[in-house]
């Protein structure tokens, strides 16, 4: 048995989806151990182009069983929109299950997250709005509804009634909205409309519950066995709840402590741990990106990455790459190794500036490590070591030898600031355009 864990070491958007669909035609099963619709995995194959936002990325390989963990949030209509778009691609369902323990994302949570976003004004922290945040908050306040309720209809009837009773009081109440002018007015109506609500999830609910399982059996099993498992999160360590930037942060961990709880296995379980860096840095959302370009030149690099966000379309805000976040990220996550994505992206720079450490401008004092404080995150400037580009083509690249040395040179400088090997590095999207070292 193996069982191998894929972990953003930035702010996500590195091209996990990316590597675990390379590594699934090897796996046995594949979970997806946190998270919600509000971020994407892209994965590009011989089936096709796919946006996956809840179905884990193994999921193009019919003999790789792939799970929605228990720690992961389900929008349930939007997973039975995901499951139609892969059936009109020729992409079947029999591979997919759910574990009966994962919560849902209900109408309300978006409508909650625009209301929050609202409260907080100028302090946005710059939500997708689909409602994850308010759905984990339901999940630790103990009053979530679960996959398991969803498949009882007076079950589910009755968990959402004092569900809506309650939104309905916070909605009037504490954020005094849903007058007739009020621009949510329409959104309001609709996110606590009792019964298109109760008709809506329970028809997609009818529609999945052919996949839904014991989620920990399912995982007990299959370790039984000694298959091979993937453990595929969302997002980055620089999102994590407890050691990302706090407040812009998501409402999970997507770390490699968190895999243990999501997936429903042992941590001793986990036998390596791949971190996913990009050669460069991007992030959507607010909060501090100490290295992000908001020039021509962080425009260049989002064109050539096509930088736009697979659930949203948002432009992600670029920058170089920050050697602090992934040595940070993989001194939490125990990384086995690193597995480097678009390296070609910078493919026609002369000059690649790696930023090595952080220096606040108040004090002069110099860091090496991400602070506590998002306030003095938010004014550090980078320290950059500039390296030579190698202007050259490296998309038809097939080994590690076959890439220029100063892009070897650059891959190696990032390897020892990271203090873990870097395994494959990716000259595009295609599945032959992965190297392994």
């Amino acid at each position: 048995m193996s069982v191998i864990a894929v972990v953003g070491a930035q702010w996500g958007d590195e091209g996990k989806g990316r590597v675990v669909d390379y590594l699934a035609a090897d796996a046995d099963l594949v979970i997806r151990y946190q998270g919600g619709n509000n971020a994407g995995h892209t994965v590009i194959n011989r089936h096709g182009h796919f946006k996956l936002h809840l179905i884990p990325s193994g999921i193009c390989y019919p003999r790789t069983r792939n799970l929605l963990g228990n720690g992961v949030v389900i929008n349930p209509p939007a997973l039975v929109d995901e499951l139609d778009a892969l059936a009109d691609a020729g992409i079947g369902s029999e591979n997919l299950f759910i574990s009966d323990r994962a919560h849902l994302v209900m109408p309300y949570h978006p409508l909650l997250d625009q209301l929050e976003e609202r409260e907080r004004g100028a302090a946005k922290l710059g939500t997708t709005s689909r409602g994850i945040g308010p759905a984990y908050v339901d999940k630790v306040a103990r009053r979530g509804i679960r996959i398991i309720d969803l498949m009882d209809a007076s079950v589910f009837e009755a968990r959402l009634s004092s569900a809506l009773d309650r939104v309905g009081r916070m909605v009037s109440g504490y954020f005094r909205a849903g007058g007739p002018d009020d621009p949510l007015a329409d959104a309001i109506a609709e996110a606590t409309d009792r019964d298109a609500i109760r008709d809506a999830y329970l028809a997609a609910g009818e529609r999945l519950r052919r996949h839904v399982v014991d989620g920990r059996q399912l995982v007990e099993r299959s370790m039984a066995r000694g298959d091979r498992i993937l453990l595929e999160g969302q997002l980055g360590t620089m999102r994590d709840l407890d050691w990302g930037v706090y407040p812009y942060v998501t409402s999970s961990s997507p770390i490699a402590g968190g895999a243990s709880v999501g997936a429903g296995l042992p941590a001793v379980a986990i036998d390596r741990v791949l971190g996913i860096a990009k050669a460069y840095s991007t992030a959507v959302g607010a909060g501090p990106l100490p290295t992000e370009l908001t020039d021509a030149v962080g425009e260049r690099l989002r064109e050539r990455g096509a930088e736009y966000g697979a659930s949203t379309g948002r432009a992600r805000r670029c920058g170089w790459y920050d050697a602090v976040t992934v040595r940070y990220s993989a001194q939490l996550a125990g990384y086995s190794a690193i597995a480097l994505t678009k390296l070609d992206v910078l493919d026609g720079f002369a000059e690649i500036p790696i930023c090595v450490g952080y220096r606040d401008p108040d004090s002069g004092r110099e860091l090496d490590t991400i602070p506590a404080s998002d306030e003095l995150f938010a004014r550090l400037e980078p320290v950059y070591e500039q390296r030579s580009g190698w202007q050259t083509d490296t998309t038809a690249c097939r080994s590690w030898d076959a890439l220029p040395p100063a892009a070897r040179a650059y891959v190696e400088r990032l390897e020892e600031l990271a203090g873990v090997p870097i395994s494959h590095v990716s000259v595009g999207p295609e599945r032959e355009q992965m190297i392994v070292r």
